[in-house]
């Protein structure tokens, strides 16, 4: 193998917050080829560029030079205010960067930050942050301040949004065409930032190849614009462009312009097809794409294995500027900033999804149909690895659907090395989630989850093959909820069939999810037929007409289709998004489904306490429960008192059994022989060195002992609390 050197870029946009990870991903297995590489976010350092005084200067110069007309009122009045947003805007990102914490008084106040857009009442803000989260209070002050200049950025550029660049241009574009012609013209003002951060790159540093990552169909643009400026001026450079746009809509390419910008394309995991061109033979590359005299061929040589997943290497984030990244909240919603909020380390348990049946996802594809799942102790042999590279504890495991059966042993392993972590990740809401699970889950350092509800219906729900059932959907969510673990639900609309009754019945069930508190978060998707699903390909099996023009030789994954059976959902769509985004600020539960919508609806025919009544409230019982092994996952075990009181005239000795958690003790007067019984049991399953034993087990010894009812230990207090503390069912 010819001993390259590599830059990795992920062009604009992508989130603001945290690396996207590929970039992270590659470098760490061409680390184990000992290939040298460097890895640049040019999605944030233009951000930073546009984002800081000098870029404003910059910015209100362009809007000067080129004589925009303004009819805005908001984009008059930052103008108007244009020394107070040069002033304040290097303090607000350091703010959002963590290194300005104490600026947060001043930007509750409220005369900080200037304002060209709609504000929050401050009485909204008080109910989101209450009267001490100051900091993410300031924090979502100074996201709707940015968004206000975002406004003005795409005044002098239109293609410009917060985390997409050109995003109508990539996405279902059959044709190369619109893109092309666009590409033609001369660079708009973000162009020539992001080519000017590109530049720096490449002459402070000798490069072979350039690896442009494209996650989004809003980074399709700038990974080309880069392209197009290293061939033309660095033509010795190879530039390999993949990711999981190309990979989902660029299947069928024919058309060879697109490699005016590049010289290869790759689909899939790009860990092989990279070393594969990095080797340099074409006949041995992997789904690669390769421009053949004026035709384009797709080379794949299928001799060659997929790297395993443990043998791609420890992600390595290092030369990115972590450190740099914003921290922004966009929606009053714990759960939703997430997403924006926090800088997390991500990670991938298993490679593709262990359930892989939905019909509306990408099943055909290796990303999705492939399942290959990590061992445990890895797992935490590279977290461990990347606390120590990048000083942060926080993971956010972004898996197509996590493995219950994983989850559990990780968190096993994570309370085995007694790590302190954070984590969540992306769930399917199957049986396999107990509460005893999600509370090993949560002391193993998991916060929140997010899974996909998709449509309330059981009918749609089969239909979709999605493998869960709504009273199924509603226990675990409760599950988790219980174990103070947040939820988010993807939800769905439109999909094939589902008539006007089965999308407000679905908001019905949504209303009492978030009503009862299962649910904290949610979003919805208008249902989008992609050529990779079963829908997709079998469409007569779900009642839709394909009705797409035809291909244009670029991109081929979302696809027109008329759905003969069912609603038309257009008409729904803003009040399912005005009722959810009520629903997740804990308001309008009370109001009628209809008021949320312009238009006549039907009346739901969910009873209103339907979810309430599918909740799990038994209690643990032989006959239930008796075959689950119990085992003590706390550090602590309880302990006895004794002490003497009088009672009647007569000294007598009480025993208490005393549980410990970090935050409080609880005593409960017990027998003496019973609270004997019970620690020694509780030894005898205490995690990492716990006997196999079973509530049965249990129950047989406690007879042989005592001659009580184990009955009634089981329905005690004493019970309860030990079950919550750290007595689970494994």
């Amino acid at each position: 193998m010819v001993m390259s050197r590599i830059l990795l870029i992920t062009p604009p946009f992508t989130q603001l917050n945290t690396p996207y990870p590929a970039t992270a991903y590659l470098k760490g297995f061409l680390n184990t080829l000992g290939i040298e590489s460097r890895q640049a976010d040019l999605s944030l350092e233009v951000i930073l560029h546009l984002f800081s005084s000098s870029g404003l200067l910059d910015l209100f110069k362009e809007i000067s030079t080129l004589q925009i007309s303004l009819e805005d009122e908001m984009l008059k009045r930052i103008i108007s205010l244009k020394e107070e947003y040069i002033a304040t805007i290097d303090l607000a990102i350091a703010f959002l960067q963590g290194r300005e914490p104490s600026l947060a008084h001043l930007i509750c106040n409220g005369d900080f930050l200037p304002v060209a857009g709609v504000r929050p009442e401050e009485e909204d803000l008080e109910w989101a942050f209450g009267t001490m989260g100051i900091q993410d209070k300031a924090r979502h002050i100074v996201t709707l301040y940015l968004e206000d200049i975002s406004h003005l950025v795409a005044a002098v550029d239109a293609h410009f949004g917060f985390s997409r660049y050109a995003e109508q241009l990539g996405r279902s574009a059959s044709s190369f065409d619109d893109l092309y012609n666009e590409l033609l013209k001369p660079y708009t003002y973000v162009d020539r930032i992001l080519i000017q951060k590109l530049e720096y790159w490449l002459s402070s540093y000798t490069f072979d190849w350039v690896a442009l990552s494209v996650p989004f169909p809003g980074n399709l643009y700038s990974a080309l614009r880069c392209g197009e400026y290293i061939k033309k001026k660095y033509p010795q450079i190879k530039v390999e462009i993949g990711g999981g746009f190309i990979t989902t809509e660029l299947r069928q390419l024919s058309d060879a312009r697109l490699f005016l910008y590049c010289d290869y394309i790759t689909l899939d995991d790009g860990e092989l097809p990279l070393k594969q061109l990095l080797i340099g033979r074409e006949s041995d590359y992997v789904r690669t794409y390769v421009l053949q005299g004026k035709d384009v061929v797709y080379v794949n040589n299928n001799s060659f294995s997929d790297i395993p997943m443990s043998k791609r290497g420890i992600p390595d984030y290092s030369g990115l500027l972590l450190d740099k990244y914003l921290s922004v909240i966009e929606m009053t919603n714990p759960m939703h900033s997430l997403w924006s909020n926090g800088r997390w380390n991500k990670l991938t348990l298993a490679h593709g999804c262990y359930w892989g049946k939905c019909a509306f996802c990408d099943g055909s594809l290796d990303y999705i149909g492939r399942f290959e799942p990590l061992a445990a102790q890895e797992i935490v042999n590279r977290m461990e690895a990347l606390i120590s590279q990048t000083g942060e504890r926080g993971f956010h495991f972004v898996d197509e659907a996590a493995p219950p059966a994983l989850l559990k042993e990780l968190a096993l392993e994570i309370i085995r090395r007694k790590l302190v972590v954070v984590w969540w990740t992306n769930i399917r809401f199957e049986k396999s989630y107990t509460l005893d699970l999600c509370r090993l889950l949560k002391r193993s350092g998991c916060i929140a989850v997010s899974g996909g509800l998709e449509v309330a219906s059981d009918r749609l729900l089969k239909l979709i093959n999605k493998g869960v059932t709504v009273p199924q959907v509603a226990k675990v969510t409760d599950y988790f909820t219980q174990s103070g673990i947040m939820v988010h639900a993807y939800l769905m609309y439109g999909f094939p069939s589902e008539t006007a009754q089965e999308t407000i019945d679905s908001l019905e069930i949504v209303r009492q999810l978030f009503m009862n508190g299962l649910v904290q978060s949610g979003f919805w998707h208008r249902f989008a037929m992609t050529a990779h699903s079963p829908v997709g390909c079998y469409p007569e099996k779900y009642a839709v007409k394909i009705t797409e023009k035809p291909f244009g030789g670029f991109a081929r994954n979302d696809i027109d289709f008329v759905d003969t059976a069912g609603a038309d959902h257009d008409l729904f769509s803003e009040g399912l998004r005005i009722s959810l985004y009520n629903y997740m600020r804990g308001v309008g539960f009370e109001l009628p489904l209809y008021k949320w919508f312009d238009i006549p609806v039907p009346r739901t025919t969910i009873p209103p306490t339907y979810i309430e009544r599918l909740l799990d409230k038994s209690l643990d019982t032989i006959a239930k429960d008796g075959q689950r092994r119990l085992v003590w996952i706390s550090k602590t075990l309880p302990w006895m008192r004794y002490y003497e009181r009088t009672k009647k005239g007569k000294k007598v000795i009480v025993s208490e059994f005393i549980i410990m958690t970090s935050s409080e003790s609880q005593v409960f007067r017990l027998k003496s022989e019973w609270g004997q019984w019970l620690l020694e049991h509780l030894r005898a399953v205490q995690f990492p060195h716990e006997e196999k034993l079973t509530l049965i087990d249990w129950e047989k010894d406690f007879r042989i002992q005592h001659g009580g009812s184990f009955d009634e230990l089981l329905q005690s207090s004493l019970w309860k609390v030990l079950r919550e503390n750290g007595l689970y069912f494994l």
